[in-house]
Formats: C-alpha cells, structure tokens, sequence
C-alpha cells in the first residue's frame, strides 16, 4: 500500500518546508500511545533522513509495527505529531492482504505504475503553469520549480521506458517463473500474493519503505535477492524483521522500543546488541542506587510522619519521590534462559531410507524418482524455493502425506515427532498451558509435565495462561513441547521459526545443536540455519541435491549459479578464448580459486560496510558543520574541520582499497 500525503496524517501538523536542509525529512515528536493506564509509546521522537536504513527493534507487543502504521497513516489514534514533507510518498508492507485480484500476477503489478501515469500527467501541467508564469522572482514560482524538480525525479525513478524490464525483473526475483506472470494471482497462496504487494511497492519507490516482515514468505534465494535490491534502494527504508542477516546487512540505524520509551543506536543490530548490553549494565547501576535512594527516602517518611515537628519536612519528602523519574528495565532478556529436549531413546544407525519416490499434485511433479537417507544424529536442512517439495517430503516422512510411487522407510527403534508450520496457530483454545499439556501426557510423562514445560520456559505462574492469549512466539514453544511428550529420536520441523523472535529463535538454536537425536529442518531463515546442520539438501525440479555442510557452505556453492540464472546464464556462455575452461581445471586448482574468491567477496563486501559506516558518519558531521548555529555552539570549530578532513580521506583510501579488491576479483572470476 502507498501513501502520498502532502499534509501530513490526522494528528499531525502538516508539511514541514523551514528549510531545503530539512524538506525531505520526516518527523516524528512526542509520540504517545496508551491503553488504559499502559503506554505503548510514551512521547517518543525521532526523525527519519533522506536514504536511511532503520531497523526497528523491541520484544513482541512492544509496538513496532503499531509504529509503522501511524507513520502509514492506517492507524490514527495517537497523541503526538507526525510532520510529512509536501509530496513525500510512503509504501507501506503489512503482514495481512485485505484479498485476492481478479487480474493476473503482471497486470496486478502493473498497477503501481497508476501512479507514474499521474506523475507524468503532474510534470505536463507544471511545465505549462511555469511556461505561462513571467515573474520569475516570485515564491509561486519557485515553487513550481521545486515541486516539477521532485517530480521529475519521482518520473527518471520509476524508469518509464523500461517499466516492463523491471516488472519482470522483480517479479522473477521475488520467486515467480515467467510462466507464472500471467496466471490468475487468487489462484496463488496469501505468501505468493503478498510477493506482489512486495513487488509493487518496490517498483513504486516511495521517498519512505516501510516493511513489516517482508521476509515471512520469501525463500533463501528470493530473500538474499531482495537484500541486494533493498541495499541500492534510493529511497528510505524502516524495516521490523526478525531475520538477523537482513537487518545486519542492510541496516546503519537501529531504534529499540522498550517499555514505551524509545532508544536510538547508530549502529546495525549485532553492533546494536552490544551497545544495548553496555546501556542496561549501566542502567541496572543506576537503579540499584535509585532504589537505594527511595528505600532511605521512604525509611525517613515513616521516621518523621508521626512527630508533629517534623510532618512538614515528611511531607515535602512525599513530593520529592512522587517527582522521581522511575528508572525501569525489561526483565526479558536472553541470560540464564535455556530451552532443553528430553534425552532421546537409542535407535539404529540409518533413521531414514527413501528409495525412487515420486509424488505429484495433478500435472505437478514435485518429487521426480528422488533417494534420500539420514542417519543417527545428523541434523540435515532442507532448502529451496516455495512450492519444490520440502514441506511435501517432510510430510510423506511423517507419514501424513500419501506419495504415488517408491518406498519410504524408517530405521529400527525410530520414534518420529512432526513440528508442521500451522501447528502453533492450532494452540488457541480455552485450557492454560498446564492443561494443554496434561491433557496429552501419557505414562510417566503426566508427572514430569512441569519439568517439561520448565524446559520450554513456561514456570510459575505462566502455566496458567489461556492458550487463546499467547503470542505467536509462546504457541510454538507449547507446540514443540506437548511434540515431545512421547520419547522422540528423530525431529522433522517445517520453519520452526515463523513466529519467534530473536532471543526465542537463539534459545531454539541452542536446544537443537545440544539434542543427540537426527534432526530434519525445513527453513528459509539463513541466520538459524547458520553452523547447525551437517548436510544442506536443495530441492529443485523434483530433484535433490546434497551439499555436505552448512547453509553458509551451501550458499557459497550456489552463488554464482544463481547470479547466473538472474542474468539469463549470459556469463556461462562467454568463455575466455584462450584460457583453460573449469572443467579442465584440476581438483586442486579449482578448490584453491574457490578460496581465493571466497577471500576476495569477502573483502570487498567487508570495504562495502565500511564505506557505507564512514559515508554515515561523514553525513553525520555535514549535517552538524552546517547547522546555523554550528560556530556558536561547537568549542573547537577547527579541530572539527580537522577530523572532518580526516574522516574524508579514511573514506578515499577505503574506495581505493575496495577499487583494488573488486578489480581482483573480477580478473579472478574471468579466468
């Protein structure tokens, strides 16, 4: 959905035109939103600059896509102002489709050009007012100009003359097949649908994206596609995401909400993550002396309340605690938390045989005669895109998906527990957590209940919660415990982390890599799947292929087969006259290229950080040196410039550096 809004939303004072420093820059000042007596936001400020990359950070329910809605302009019920620069557009990606087109995949997409037949419409209209205007000095007229300058630019943005290009162009890389672009789009899944809203919001290019989980429905391969495009993106981006890599690839700026207050780091979120240990260790200091102070406080209130000579000094102390600033701390944090599975019973040594299986849906082949084993204790993931037959192979296992041809398997003593994607949103009932999982106890489980739902960290009184209450996060932990009431050796889960957030997911990590039982792991989320499992199986045209490694391992493999595919496979079929081919490389010498390349992508993506880091830090002190009142406040203007200069020419041999590296690499890779 976009937003174009010249005047700001309800709530809001309008446009903000003091100045062209400030004309493209949105303000958010004294944001407050309440509940009763609960505050959601308490007066929070912030502004969002021109090309920013800002990722919103906070526990579930802490108000980060409520955030993103009032800057949408699709929530109104809040105390504060939202300042929005005149003709300053907005996109906004929410997490529900409102329903499903009549029209197909391309001409659905197609509608967010509606807006470039408007902006086109715009540029002859103000071409004709500044045509027919003759004082040239007038505010009107500048105006004109500024505003046919904007637009203009809105026009070269949007790429007119190869609106087409583009629209298959993210399209493809958002998953779609060319034979797809002209199917009816209802007859896809809300995941695919909600890949067009992705689409059409990035080809508009709105000054603002603001993206609520944008990758829940994306595989790896559409997901690393959209972290290039967002990367070069000309616009600003406020993203909520729970995908580690993304946010740490794409992100400068993190704001954490916390308790209704509002914290901004200059940093990406692992940086952010230690810069948010420092603050709460030094928080917690200043608590503990806070409450020393109010307990004395208090202790001298009681003291002099009673005595006649001393009730007004009492009472004066009253005020004084009433004034103070409580300081107060989220008690969630990941320390001491620990999820743990229950010991495995023993089984033989091959878990799983598949052997020539075939399965199909009507014309869909999705599995094409594959074989397929694991053993005791392996922890395998499976990976591809959307609709290839993870999830289908993950179901035929656990036997609750019927196949056409071929023979499936399961080794001797294999006790198989099945975690399916839906299962978390299946624990929305009337009984708390205790009688969830009384209910399904079995044997000598029913007395180790408690200790069960210790480990999968519901204790005191938590156990008592509704089910129908609990987040989406609280589900599949239930989900994975009442799983593993029977005694289980292998562990099939299909995308376990949908619904976590980070420190859950870390937990879960955790659990799997400490289980000993054969773990089988259906996921899009590269950070989780990053060191856990022994062996990487891609799905792709019915077929498997084995990758003995991780997911980073197995991404490096496949990186230049999917650039590849991007460009049409043009660079496989330009080949280097007179050099010797790949494949008359020797083993040796492949793998040792392999290495160096490895080196050299990830030098240049290393620089790649660091320019953009510096280029953030240089804009930071622009901005500082050309505030009005820059020569008056600074202490030291010359020292300032001085480091400036500095700062400048750390940025030019970094360039240089990056210049060199990139250059190698390309002779590297043409060779």
């Amino acid at each position: 959905m976009m937003f174009s809004s010249p005047n700001g939303w309800p709530g809001s004072t309008g446009s903000c035109p003091q100045s062209a420093t400030f004309a493209r820059m949105l303000q958010v000042s004294n944001l407050s939103v309440h509940f009763g007596d609960r505050f959601l936001f308490d007066s929070i400020t912030f502004q969002v600059g021109e090309q920013e990359r800002i990722g919103l950070a906070g526990r579930n329910g802490a108000g980060k896509s409520t955030l993103l809605k009032i800057i949408a302009g699709t929530h109104t019920n809040f105390e504060g102002q939202v300042q929005v620069p005149k003709e300053y557009s907005i996109g906004y990606l929410k997490q529900e489709l409102d329903s499903a087109s009549d029209k197909s995949v391309r001409e659905e997409t197609a509608t967010a050009f509606d807006e470039l037949k408007a902006l086109q419409q715009r540029v002859d209209d103000l071409t004709d007012q500044i045509a027919q205007h003759h004082d040239y000095q007038s505010d009107d007229y500048a105006q004109l100009v500024d505003e046919l300058t904007h637009v203009s630019h809105r026009v070269e943005l949007f790429g007119a003359d190869k609106a087409d290009k583009q629209l298959e162009k993210v399209l493809t890389g958002l998953g779609f097949s060319h034979a797809q672009l002209d199917q009816p789009l209802k007859i896809f899944s809300g995941g695919w649908q909600m890949r067009v809203e992705l689409a059409k919001l990035l080809l508009q290019q709105p000054d603002l994206l603001l993206l609520d989980e944008p990758t829940n429905h994306l595989d790896i391969e559409s997901i690393i596609w959209l972290e290039g495009f967002l990367q070069d993106y000309p616009g600003s981006i406020m993203l909520v995401s729970h995908d580690k890599r993304l946010l740490d690839n794409l992100t400068l700026r993190t704001i954490e909400i916390e308790l209704g207050k509002m914290y901004d780091y200059k940093a990406n979120y692992s940086k952010y993550i230690e810069q948010r240990a420092e603050r709460r260790e030094k928080l917690m200091a200043e608590k503990k002396n806070q409450d020393r102070q109010i307990k004395h406080t208090e202790q001298l209130i009681d003291k002099f309340r009673a005595k006649a000579n001393k009730a007004a000094f009492a009472q004066s102390l009253i005020k004084k605690l009433d004034k103070i600033d409580r300081i107060e701390i989220d008690d969630v944090d990941s320390e001491g938390m620990k999820l743990q599975f229950p010991e495995p019973p023993r089984s033989g040594r091959v878990v799983v045989e598949v052997h020539n299986l075939h399965k199909s849906y009507g014309d869909n082949h999705v599995l094409r005669g594959i074989d397929f084993s694991c053993e005791k204790g392996e922890k395998i993931a499976f990976v591809g895109k959307n609709g290839e037959g993870k999830t289908t192979l993950g179901k035929i296992l656990a036997g609750q998906e019927k196949y056409q041809r071929g023979e499936v398997k399961l080794g001797h003593n294999v006790a198989l527990g099945y975690f399916a994607q839906h299962q978390a949103e299946l624990m929305a009932g009337d009984d708390t957590i205790l009688e969830t999982v009384e209910n399904k106890a079995t044997g000598d489980m029913r007395a180790k209940v408690r200790s069960l739902l210790g480990a999968f960290l519901f204790s005191g009184d938590d156990v008592y919660k509704k089910t129908k209450v609990l987040s989406g996060g609280e589900k599949a932990r239930l989900a994975l415990a009442v799983l593993l009431l029977d005694p289980i050796n292998l562990l099939i889960l299909d995308e376990p982390t949908n619904h976590l957030d980070m420190v859950s997911k870390d937990i879960l990590k955790q659990a799997i890599q400490a289980y000993a039982g054969t773990v089988i792991i259906v996921s899009h989320d590269r950070e989780f799947l990053d060191g856990l499992t022994d062996k990487v199986y891609e799905f792709k045209g019915g077929h498997l292929k084995e990758y003995l490694g991780d997911i980073e391992y197995f991404l490096s493999k496949i990186k230049v087969e999917s650039l590849d595919d991007l460009k049409g496979q043009q660079k496989t079929q330009e080949k280097v006259a007179d050099g010797p081919s790949d494949n008359k490389l020797s083993y040796e010498a492949r793998k040792e290229r392999d290495r160096q390349e490895r080196k050299l992508k990830n030098r240049v993506s290393k620089l790649e950080r660091q320019i953009s880091e510096q280029e953030a830090k240089l804009k930071e002190m622009e901005a500082e040196i050309h505030q009005p009142d820059f020569y008056d406040k600074a202490k030291d203007p010359t020292k300032i410039f001085n480091e400036y200069n500095q700062q400048k020419q750390q940025l030019e041999q970094l360039m240089e550096e990056w210049t060199s590296a990139q250059l190698e690499l390309e002779g590297l890779v043409e060779s």
